[in-house]
């Protein structure tokens, strides 16, 4: 599979062969190829940029990820608890709870730039804030974003030429690196669904 670049981390729990493993898999900075195990399911959480968990500072796992010990098919341990491990039906009271227990935190000045908002802040400041939250810098997360956003709607029939006039790319040479660094695969074969390979976790946000 290709594991396609990403400006969020996750919360992935699998199983293979009746053993289950838990990790936190960080952003990734490009697009890379990921061995899948042939049977394993696999359940994730994913948290938006500007999201950490306090004892696990986003900007040590980029292109990395960290195993947590001890999980079983109910539960796991994580900063110094077991927890039970979340399903799709309680997924968001496990968020909650995350965030009520101040294991996960969100940095606001981050996640409000993000949301479009004006940054009241120096750029350099900003940028300190971005690389200490996320391990990316601002204009890395806005490529990632936007490369993911160009294979959506390429996936989903929009010519090239119109994607680059979308998204503000300078041209279709400019489009094209930009898939190959954070996609892994050109616009041709993004369009043709019959030869494409399967990606990981592209959807609209």
């Amino acid at each position: 599979m290709m594991s396609v670049a990403t400006a969020h981390w996750d919360l992935v729990f699998w199983e293979h062969r009746g053993r289950v493993s838990a990790a936190v898999h960080g952003p990734e900075s490009g697009a890379s190829q990921a061995s899948v195990p042939e049977e394993a399911t696999f359940f994730g959480i994913s948290f938006p940029a500007g999201t950490t968990m306090t004892h696990l500072p986003v900007n040590r796992l980029v292109d990395a990820g960290v195993e947590i010990p001890d999980a079983t098919a109910r539960s796991f341990w994580l900063k110094g608890s077991i927890w039970h491990r979340p399903d799709y039906d309680n997924a968001e009271a496990f968020v909650e709870r995350l965030v009520r227990e101040g294991v996960l935190v969100r940095d606001p000045l981050v996640a409000a730039v993000l949301d479009g908002a004006a940054p009241q802040v120096s750029e350099r400041t900003l940028q300190r804030r971005f690389v200490a939250v996320t391990g990316l810098t601002r204009g890395a997360v806005r490529q990632i974003d936007r490369a993911r956003s160009a294979a959506v709607l390429i996936r989903e029939g929009v010519p090239a030429h119109e994607v680059v006039h979308r998204l503000g790319y300078f041209d279709q040479p400019h489009l094209t690196r930009s898939l190959a660094r954070y996609i892994g695969q050109t616009a041709t074969r993004l369009s043709d669904r019959d030869t494409s390979e399967p990606l990981s976790l592209l959807y609209k946000t």
